[in-house]
């Protein structure tokens, strides 16, 4: 039995190539989307943009998270169990996921975090979601991937994931593919639709050349 392809994004595989080739990750380099029936693809200029669009995805039956690149602190909850909202961009602040394995409040473990309720009041990074679908998909491009001379490159200083940090262990060109990967599983997880921010200006720009709003126009999905 031959297991080679897997069912991501709704099916489009246009939307799949179209993500790798944006990040780098595949020949041909980045192209504009053309939109796709199966998919929508959207872009925001805020995260409180972001955050309405797929709240209102839920209110019309949609289930949605929002995740990012691991470019903010991660703090401990509080000893009341509240989370901290280290996600900040400008007047917006979100907490992580929980780093717990029990429900505490209205905060889901973090195993549950992409498919339990409450789960969409925090963020999720790639070691929460990886693994898991659900229909639209928020994804935060931090400034450890900006737009630069025509394509996608990677800031290591702007990211803060501890097991990326060390260079002795983690080379420069390792740096690069392994953060063009996290973001390749951020912008795959959602089954209906995703939205992008990213908290970069010049790469906002540039996301919104590749992604016209009209692209999807003809898809059929809530906009």
């Amino acid at each position: 039995m031959h297991l080679g392809e897997e069912f991501r994004c709704g099916g489009s595989e246009e939307y799949v190539l179209w993500a790798k080739r944006l990040r780098g990750l595949a020949e041909g380099g980045p192209s504009p989307w053309k939109g796709d029936p199966q998919f929508t693809v959207r872009v925001a200029d805020s995260p409180e943009e972001l955050e309405h669009l797929l709240a209102q995805q839920i209110e019309g039956g949609y289930g949605a998270r929002i995740t990012a690149g691991y470019c903010w602190p991660w703090s401990d909850a509080r000893k009341d169990g509240t989370l901290i909202s280290d996600v900040a961009i400008d007047d917006w602040a979100r907490p992580w996921n929980s780093k717990s394995d029990r429900r505490i409040g209205d905060v889901p473990p973090a195993p549950m975090w992409a498919t339990a309720e409450g789960g969409f009041e925090q963020v999720g990074c790639v070691y929460t979601a990886q693994g898991f679908e659900y229909d639209w998909n928020g994804v935060i491009l931090g400034p450890d991937l900006v737009w630069r001379d025509g394509r996608f490159t990677t800031v290591r200083a702007a990211n803060r994931d501890p097991d990326f940090r060390n260079s002795k262990r983690v080379s420069e060109p390792h740096f690069g593919k392994l953060v063009r990967n996290v973001y390749k599983v951020l912008l795959t997880r959602g089954m209906v639709g995703t939205v992008i921010y990213s908290t970069d200006e010049q790469t906002r720009d540039a996301l919104r050349t590749l992604i016209p709003e009209s692209a999807d126009a003809y898809s059929g999905r809530p906009r």
